[in-house]
């Protein structure tokens, strides 16, 4: 007799067509979880291919791109094109949004993406990812690249891919965040959790307190209040690998403003909003400190930002102090 097969064969697209009312939301979460399997196919090779560094560009930021900055962008927006229900795309490697097609012709979404958040730590391979939001194509067709320019309140998914020992992609819906892990023998990604949930309160902090001098004085409060408290610190330097550690075991990661740079250094539109979304929907918090970062209306595309995100009552304690 032969045994009872067990595996888990929920796939991404069997879980997100099981769900109707996400309509054709779900073509443009499958579309971006083809460019993350292709992303990951990268990572892996990165040092064998030679993709390793940066390339003798910046970004729109400022910033130095790296190889896979670049490829990364490329195979998003390339799977993103071959989607009917995507309007348009922004990525923080690019200047301004990627127009793909109006409303007229069925662009319902606008995809905004940190196609490789945390690049430069795959020189010394430390987990990476790919953060994204998805909004609703609220413009008429001679307007469709404005889509992007929402608050992150609009949202309609949001998520990562954690690119580590294993491949993870988390996703939030308005019906709560799911868990998924790329198997490598199948190609797919296996739903192994739902409707994940924080705890509201845990002792953990995560934060570069490299920089306590230059944060100010109520936050240097806040550090000292943890400090005498018992709590943990726990900082890898990649901001989807801290804050998915904080979305499972709870706490607040925090990545503030300071002398240096006093709006921020994370960008709203492609981290700060997604992030506080997924933690919403599981229950938990993202603040600018004196605000909601999902009722942040954006000014630009590329605008930065302080993010506190976390359980609510760790969110709480760090935002009183500064807000």
């Amino acid at each position: 007799m032969s045994k009872v097969m067990t595996e888990n064969l929920t796939t991404l697209g069997v879980h997100l067509r099981n769900d109707r009312q996400l309509g054709d939301l779900a073509d443009v979460i499958e579309a971006i979880a083809l460019a993350t399997k292709a992303i990951a196919a990268k990572i892996q090779r990165a040092r064998i291919d030679d993709v390793i560094g940066a390339i003798d560009n910046v970004n729109v930021q400022g910033e130095v791109q790296q190889k896979l900055d670049v490829l990364s962008d490329e195979l998003v927006l390339r799977c993103l094109r071959a989607c009917p229900s995507v309007a348009v795309y922004a990525s923080e490697e690019q200047e301004a949004p990627a127009v793909l097609r109006d409303q007229s012709q069925g662009g319902a979404y606008a995809v905004l993406s940190d196609p490789l958040d945390g690049s430069s730590n795959i020189d010394v391979a430390v987990s990476v990812g790919t953060i994204f939001s998805v909004l609703p194509n609220d413009q008429p067709d001679a307007s469709t690249a404005d889509a992007v320019l929402q608050p992150g309140r609009n949202q309609v998914a949001a998520g990562y891919v954690l690119y580590g020992s294993s491949v993870l992609l988390v996703l939030a819906t308005k019906h709560g965040v799911d868990m998924y892990v790329l198997d490598p023998s199948l190609g797919e990604f296996l739903l192994v959790a739902t409707g994940l949930s924080m705890p509201t309160e845990k002792k953990i902090y995560s934060i570069n307190e490299a920089y306590l001098n230059d944060f100010d004085a109520g936050l240097q409060g806040y550090l000292e209040y943890v400090h005498g408290n018992g709590y943990g610190a726990r900082y890898i330097g990649s901001m989807v690998a801290d804050v998915h550690r904080t979305l499972l075991k709870g706490g607040v990661f925090i990545y503030p403003a300071t002398t240096k740079a006093p709006k921020g250094k994370l960008r709203l539109m492609y981290e700060g909003n997604p992030m506080a979304y997924v933690m919403e929907q599981a229950g938990g918090a993202g603040s600018i400190g004196a605000s909601r970062i999902l009722d942040v209306m954006p000014e630009q595309l590329h605008e930065r930002t302080p993010v506190i995100v976390g359980s609510t009552l760790e969110v709480e304690q760090v935002s009183k102090r500064i807000a």
